[in-house]
């Protein structure tokens, strides 16, 4: 017994004395328990809310005032026509719009009902019908308030309307998310596990000793995965078309240029994971805990952004795979122009030149 407690505390001595296996057992699960804690929230918080108020009285002001107040919406743009409505959401300043009519109060005192429009952008279901329960349950509140007060009946009725996705379908939502979970897994781990690969045996030295330039090697090993992952995109388009139901809206040339600049940056991820990294289970760690976790919570594919904390928010700025998947909602599901996705393309571009850049640099440094 003395002696196996003795092997016991021997390894308790390794774990301690090795500072990155402790930091891997504890700090992982601490990190992993407070991002996720964090990020994974079925409230709504920050929907940003944009107003067409013809009316301008003073019950109008009532309502917009108590949207305004709490943290789940935020009044960022006042329409001054209804035709600005389509903008706001193309522009994706507004999650929802709020439209009154002309004399609001005026008809809620003499006739007892009066309607406001909501226009809810629908291309992510859940969402949608999230922001329906709560916008009108702060409306029902505030017809309460005003029976109480003026003593008639009077009823305020919500008008809803579903932007882009009235039938209120989960594939439009679940498309663009899914393609962006596929490409970066094919893309940056199984680029990564290749080129390392090459490493681990010992013919990436071979290679290197042919005539053909360095940057040609690493090219040729990333152009399969780029064909092959275009053409998984073009399958995905015909399932969703054809199949799911999904209609592609937008422009089918840009968003086929739109994939095509974030397959690159996924396969430049790739070439960066191989720059640092030494063996294929290193790469797998690398591209598969450090990418894919990632993707799933701060992408907005399965969790809203704007739930999230604001270091969080900033924090999934820089995952590829969240400008990719709002770039490719706007072109598939709301049919938007292509200069409504300039901001996600400038974007992806320089995440792609600045990781390339990074691994050349890293790859000339190591061949050398």
């Amino acid at each position: 017994m003395n002696q196996f407690l003795s092997f016991v505390r021997k390894e308790f001595l390794h774990i301690f004395r090795d500072r990155r296996t402790l930091l891997i057992i504890i700090g992982i699960p601490v990190i992993q328990t407070l991002l996720i804690g964090f990020a994974i929230s079925t409230e709504l918080r920050n929907v940003e809310v944009a107003v067409f108020d013809r009316s301008k009285d003073a019950v109008t002001a009532r309502i917009i005032s108590r949207i305004n107040a709490g943290e789940h919406f935020r009044v960022v743009q006042t329409l001054n026509s209804y035709s600005e409505v389509e903008r706001a959401f193309q522009g994706g300043t507004a999650n929802l719009v709020l439209a009154f009519g002309d004399h609001f109060s005026e008809r809620l005192l003499h006739t007892g009902d009066a309607a406001v429009q909501l226009i809810i952008d629908a291309s992510d279901p859940n969402q949608g019908l999230t922001i329906q329960s709560y916008i009108s349950s702060i409306i029902g509140s505030v017809q309460q308030e005003l029976l109480q007060e003026m003593n008639i009946p009077i009823r305020i009725t919500p008008e809803i309307r579903m932007l882009y996705n009235p039938e209120m379908r989960s594939a439009y939502t679940f498309v663009p998310g899914l393609m962006g979970m596929i490409f970066m897994l094919i893309c940056a781990m199984m680029t990564s596990i290749a080129i390392v690969r090459e490493k681990e045996t010992g013919t990436m030295e071979v290679l290197l000793a042919s005539p053909m330039k360095p940057l040609n090697i690493v090219l040729s090993k990333m152009l399969p995965y780029f064909i092959l992952s275009w053409f998984i995109f073009v399958i995905i388009l015909l399932l969703s078309v054809f199949v799911l139901g999904v209609p592609v809206t937008g422009s089918l040339l840009w968003l086929n240029i739109f994939t095509v600049l974030f397959i690159i940056v996924a396969l430049s991820l790739g070439l960066f994971i191989s720059t640092v990294v030494q063996t294929q289970v290193a790469a797998i760690l690398a591209s598969g805990i450090g990418l894919i976790m990632p993707v799933m919570i701060f992408s907005g594919y399965v969790f809203p952004i704007e739930s999230m904390p604001p270091i969080l928010q900033r924090l999934s700025s820089i995952i590829p795979a969240r400008w990719y998947i709002t770039g490719a909602k706007k072109l598939m599901i709301e049919g938007v122009s292509v200069k409504y996705v300039i901001k996600e393309m400038l974007v992806l571009s320089g995440m792609a030149a600045a990781i390339i850049f990074i691994s050349l640099k890293n790859i000339k440094t190591r061949l050398e």
